[in-house]
């Protein structure tokens, strides 16, 4: 869940027109929309260059959307991370590098618990949050503790043959691995909490948007989903040995990071507009929460999708 806060311009009034943020008890100085996991339905206002208020109506079709596609994913989520497990359980001899067994697993465990989570978040966005602060950060502390242990499973996996076998070697790795990650998850926690809206929420950022909690969370999106792939691309392009030792199951651990890619992307400009380094047009304030909203969503499917590609090339 992620909370934007679009700075309006200032509103045009003149006399024949009504103050629209009168209208619907709003401050003047300041407007609201709210994106991706929690939204509540609040029709924007400010000027563009016609003077024409602009309105945002996707918070509307977030909060009827949202819970079902939610559900859906969850459940597709938990029968691809069954089937998963019960062929590692049945087969565990036919995992080798770099689908190694252990790996396998491992991305299971972090998608499986990614999934977990979204009944709660489809509850949030449905009947409102009413589990408290502490449980909405830790909430987000495990949402981003399993995105974390992916990227960093994907980014050793690639071209690391420490996966191979499961000996002292690959137990360390992974023992480091979901340490890390923790640690990354902990400023995603301390930048989310509680909010009232139409009902309580549970969002992603309850802070402003240049505060350090929110930056470092920012700054280590970025390096996971945009600069990581992108520097496993070039290093596979660049270096011969990489490049002669691609395999297809690298290609199928990097769906993770495609699926999450447009998110990264979404969330720099994002934050290029709260910071008032971009200047958002009326056209740019109606339709942007519509595609960073849905590049998390893209991103949200690599819980059902992932597994599924894994054991579809495991059993091809």
């Amino acid at each position: 869940a992620h909370w934007s806060h679009l700075q309006s311009a200032s509103i045009v009034e003149n006399q024949t027109s009504l103050d629209l943020s009168e209208l619907l008890g709003l401050d003047t100085d300041m407007g609201m929309a709210m994106d991706n996991f929690s939204y509540e339905d609040i029709y924007e206002s400010f000027s563009d260059y016609d003077a024409v208020p602009c309105h945002n109506h996707y918070c509307a079709y977030f909060q009827r959307l949202a819970p079902t596609f939610l559900a859906i994913t969850c459940a597709a989520a938990a029968l691809g991370t069954g089937a998963l497990l019960l062929a590692l359980a049945k087969r565990p001899h036919a995992w080798g590098w770099p689908q190694s067994r252990g790996l396998v697993a491992q991305l299971a465990v972090g998608t499986g618990l990614f999934a977990t989570l979204l009944p709660l978040l489809a509850v949030s966005i449905g009947q409102g949050w009413r589990l408290g602060t502490v449980p909405c950060k830790l909430t987000h502390l495990l949402w981003h503790w399993s995105l974390f242990a992916q990227g960093l499973l994907v980014g050793t996996s690639s071209f690391c043959t420490a996966w191979a076998r499961w000996d002292s070697r690959s137990q360390r790795l992974a023992a480091a691995v979901w340490g890390w990650a923790l640690l990354l998850a902990v400023p995603a926690a301390l930048s989310s909490g509680t909010v009232a809206a139409s009902g309580v929420s549970c969002i992603q950022r309850s802070v402003d948007v240049l505060s350090p909690a929110y930056l470092l969370h920012l700054a280590l999106c970025l390096c996971l989903f945009l600069l990581l792939p992108a520097a496993l691309v070039v290093a596979t392009v660049a270096v011969p040995q990489l490049r002669a030792g691609w395999e297809p199951g690298i290609g199928v651990s990097w769906l993770f990071l495609l699926l999450w890619a447009p998110y990264g992307m979404g969330l720099a400009v994002d934050f290029l507009l709260q910071a008032r380094l971009l200047q958002p047009s009326c056209g740019t304030f109606q339709h942007f929460d519509f595609v960073l909203g849905l590049s998390q969503g893209l991103g949200v499917l690599h819980c059902c999708l992932v597994p599924a590609a894994l054991l579809a090339l495991r059993l091809c």
